[in-house]
């Protein structure tokens, strides 16, 4: 039921956040057609872009039309490039997941061993652990991104200084995504973990005989996961705008390479579309996360 329940709730989220862009796009000074055009003139442009989106009709049926064309995965046409812009978008979108997916799991591989090493362990450990933290979460993710590329690319050569072609050249910039969102995470499951270990079930289970590294990756790990399955809608939206920078440190294609273009054009569908597209991540990562929130947790799934 509590799925069930959370399924809808995404629906209209995602339903607000059109409906948002619709009024955004509305809210703009001028005329829509001129918005929309941006800085590309030629004859009979306003009109097409007018007949192309309904802008003679009522306000309403433009809302109505524009939620079916977005429900449609129909996002217009990008008028300085002259290509759908689904296509535009579509085509740089792989390497910006790419990249996001590769960073959470390896946040998620650096904070887990850090918590696991030093969760209710001695003082200085965890004093040494807290500091390395500070730093990774503190650190900005571009001056990050320029000092792995001095020291790696351009020094030791060991990784190309730009580019998307083999798994070498997503290492660097998977590593400078990662380790700000590892640093806030490993301070969470720590503190969750050492929450945890003082729990009755913990000390019945280490009278089983239980090694203590099976106690701590199976039984202890597990409880502390739900405040970071809480962090994750924050952690999910960190990683993918922190890739858009990423992508232009490193000078690889993406998302970022795309958004900063059309606003550097003013190409507005492009704009649009990326914010919804975010939107939309952001809705089903959220919705995934609550799922995965009551697997991890089975007295949720009474609820």
């Amino acid at each position: 039921m509590r799925i069930v329940s959370r399924l809808l709730t995404s629906l209209v989220v995602a339903w607000g956040s059109v409906t948002a862009t619709f009024v955004a796009l509305h809210a703009l000074p001028g005329r829509i057609e001129d918005i929309l055009a941006g800085d590309v003139e030629y004859p009979g442009l306003r009109e097409a872009i007018a007949a192309e989106w309904g802008l003679d009709h009522s306000l309403l049926a433009q809302y109505f039309d524009f939620l079916f064309r977005v429900f449609r995965g129909d996002f217009g046409t990008s008028y300085v490039l002259r290509q759908p812009v689904i296509e535009v978008v579509g085509s740089q979108l792989l390497p910006t997941v790419e990249l996001a997916l590769t960073a959470g799991l390896l946040a998620l591989l650096i904070a887990g061993g850090l918590a696991l090493l030093t969760a209710g362990r001695g003082r200085l450990s965890r004093e040494f652990s807290s500091v390395l933290e500070l730093v990774f979460a503190s650190t900005p993710v571009f001056w990050l991104g320029i000092l792995l590329l001095m020291a790696f690319s351009f020094n030791l050569k060991w990784f190309p200084v730009s580019g998307a072609d083999g798994w070498s050249s997503i290492v660097l910039p998977s590593i400078t995504l990662a380790l700000p969102t590892a640093g806030l995470l490993a301070q969470v499951l720590r503190e969750a973990m050492e929450k945890t270990l003082d729990q009755p079930f913990v000390t019945t289970v280490r009278a089983r005989g239980v090694s203590e590294f099976t106690i701590r990756a199976r039984h202890v790990l597990r409880h502390a996961l739900l405040p970071a399955v809480t962090l994750g809608g924050w952690l999910i939206g960190g990683l993918l705008g922190g890739a858009v920078i990423t992508e232009k440190v490193f000078g690889r294609p993406g998302l970022g390479t795309v958004t900063l273009g059309a606003v550097l054009t003013h190409d507005v569908p492009v704009v649009l579309t990326v914010v919804l597209l975010a939107a939309f991540i952001h809705v089903a990562a959220s919705t995934l996360l609550d799922v995965l929130y009551v697997l991890i947790d089975p007295r949720l799934r009474a609820q």
